[in-house]
């Protein structure tokens, strides 16, 4: 490949909207995932509020859900539901998806492996465009006349699928429908640039086992993203079949108001199995990016050679695998045989030990560690923390006898938030502490850093801990109030307490939002290695020059891990060092 490909002069559009350099495009994913958080976040403070003081007026609601939504500050409780529909959706797919894959993917692949760009740069700048398409369909959707979709972010048919079931079964439930469509096309082109480009263009000595793990982390989501996205896109392609064209493929026998509808010999339940053969790979898609990202932060902040290469790679695909055969264990209350129960409580329960060895490889390559804890490490260390809690309660959902109990309880939605949600976050705000310096060439404010971090963790835990507790009390999901339940009176003040934490929290990211805007013109001008890391994206030139490296690529001459090592001047060897005679390449 030529090395004169600068000579073009870039106009404002080539370089800043149509661009096909991977480090711009990572940005465009970033910055569009951060807007998407802050709506998805703002949405999930109203419907908290509303959980807290049920049926207060609140002159919030008036200002942003307007009249319509909101008749006098009071929010109607089927917009209670759209709310926590569209939230779901944003947060585990437009923000933790593709916030996460297609930023640090996009940015880190490349340079890593030792590449001048993607395989294919266009295709890149479409599927983040048909992404950015899907994000405005999605908002747009909240402003129609019929209301925002509002079966839940599974969108499960019934309610889905007929208009008449609930009103957010409209136009809402369409836009939801066309732009998860988009979303799929716009994933499904990421990922298989993403797998092309590590196993074509990885530069001399690069090989698969001297790739960083962030790489494979990226590399084993695509190939996930490509086998279980197609399943999600048939699912809504019959919904809209379903909806739109007459078809039943969901749909059987149906009484509405003691009415018989002109339905038969379909069956809800095949939505539910093509929906989770995506929905549980999808927990992972979103958590080995972050959990990829966290091994290169720790390693290199604890100035260590990571744990147990090795099987840190053999864990991430194990992971990977296992994924694809556990959706059934959403489906137990589904009048599933109790015998393919128990085979998916099987293997819900053997994926534990990939993950549980991905836990004790980070906390050993911690120990006796030169820690520097600075907020990327100490999102990193706080990843590990909610991974566990999280990933314990896990055990119980995924036991057939005790998720039967606990089923549709906010027991549920403390496990996944703070296993995946939370946990993913962190892995996403490591990440750009960490890789700040290398997208924009200066330095996050560090004590702006600490404060985002503390009260994120105390809030996080504040939010979701106490959840697991009325979980176990019984109360019940996407209820809009608990009011006409004596049995819950006694929870209302922890859902208040809840719902403080959540405010609190929300408050504090625009701490973060502040670090990073500000930082990204006013910011201290970074090193071009100020980690001391040993990977290959340090090696290129801060400015950004498409092509990444002026002149040769790198090449690579040993692990990506040589921290500490003996027999070295410094405490980190560069990949692009040459080994001296005698030195042995380390491979835990």
């Amino acid at each position: 490949m030529s090395h004169d490909h600068g000579h073009h002069k870039d106009t404002f559009i080539t370089k800043y909207i149509f661009s096909i350099d991977h480090k711009m495009i990572a940005k465009q994913y970033l910055i569009s995932g951060l807007l998407m958080g802050i709506i998805g976040v703002v949405l999930s403070l109203f419907f908290r509020m509303q959980i807290a003081w049920p049926e207060e007026s609140f002159e919030v609601f008036k200002i942003f859900l307007g009249e319509k939504m909101a008749p006098g500050g009071v929010m109607r409780n089927d917009i209670y539901l759209a709310l926590v529909t569209i939230h779901g959706t944003i947060m585990v797919f437009f923000v933790l998806t593709a916030g996460l894959s297609g930023t640090f993917s996009n940015l880190l692949i490349p340079l890593q492996i030792g590449a001048r760009d993607m395989a294919s740069g266009f295709m890149n700048m479409l599927s983040f465009w048909m992404f950015f398409i899907s994000c405005v369909i999605m908002i747009s959707s909240l402003f129609v006349e019929s209301g925002p979709a509002s079966a839940g972010w599974t969108i499960y048919p019934p309610l889905s699928a007929i208009e008449e079931a609930i009103p957010g079964s409209g136009m809402g439930m369409t836009l939801w429908l066309v732009s998860m469509a988009i979303f799929i096309a716009s994933s499904l082109m990421g990922s298989l640039n993403y797998i092309v480009t590590v196993i074509n263009l990885r530069t001399k000595g690069m090989t698969m086992t001297r790739l960083p793990l962030t790489v494979w982390a990226f590399f084993v989501t695509a190939i996930i993203g490509v086998i279980s996205f197609p399943v999600l896109f048939s699912a809504a392609l019959l919904l809209i079949f379903d909806r739109s064209f007459g078809t039943s493929f969901y749909l059987s026998d149906i009484f509405i108001k003691g009415e018989v509808l002109h339905y038969q010999g379909g069956s809800p339940v095949l939505f539910e199995h093509l929906f989770w053969f995506l929905g549980h790979p999808e927990v992972y898609i979103v958590l080995l990016p972050a959990l990829g990202i966290t091994s290169e932060v720790i390693a290199t902040n604890s100035r260590k050679p990571i744990f147990g290469y090795r099987a840190m790679i053999a864990s991430i695909i194990a992971i990977a695998f296992l994924s694809t055969i556990v959706w059934g264990h959403h489906m137990f209350i589904s009048g599933m045989n109790p015998f393919l129960g128990s085979v998916f409580t099987f293997t819900t329960l053997l994926i534990a030990i990939p993950s549980a060895v991905k836990a004790f490889n980070y906390i050993t390559t911690l120990w006796k560690g030169n820690l520097q804890l600075n907020p990327g490490m100490l999102f990193s260390i706080g990843l590990v923390s909610t991974f566990i809690t999280g990933g314990l309660t896990g055990i119980i959902l995924g036991d057939s006898t005790l998720d039967i109990n606990v089923h549709d309880t906010y027991f549920v939605v403390a496990h996944f938030h703070l296993v995946m949600g939370i946990s993913a976050l962190y892995g996403f705000f490591a990440g750009v502490y960490h890789w700040f310096p290398r997208m924009f060439g200066r330095m996050m404010n560090k004590t702006q850093g600490y404060i985002h971090f503390w009260v994120t963790a105390v809030c996080a835990y504040g939010v979701f801990f106490p959840m697991h507790f009325i979980g176990m009390a019984g109360l019940p999901r996407r209820y809009y109030t608990n009011s006409n339940f004596p049995l819950f009176d006694e929870l209302a003040d922890t859902n208040v307490l809840i719902t403080m934490f959540a405010i609190v929290g929300a408050a504090f990211q625009l701490v973060f939002f502040w670090n990073f805007f500000y930082s990204i013109f006013k910011g201290k001008k970074a090193p071009m290695n100020p980690w001391r890391s040993t990977t290959l994206e340090w090696t290129a030139p801060v400015e950004h020059i498409h092509g990444n490296w002026p002149g040769e690529i790198p090449a690579v001459h040993r692990w990506p891990y040589d921290y500490s090592k003996p027999g070295h001047d410094e405490d980190f060897v560069p990949q692009t060092t040459p080994m001296k005679e005698g030195e042995v390449e380390l491979h835990h």
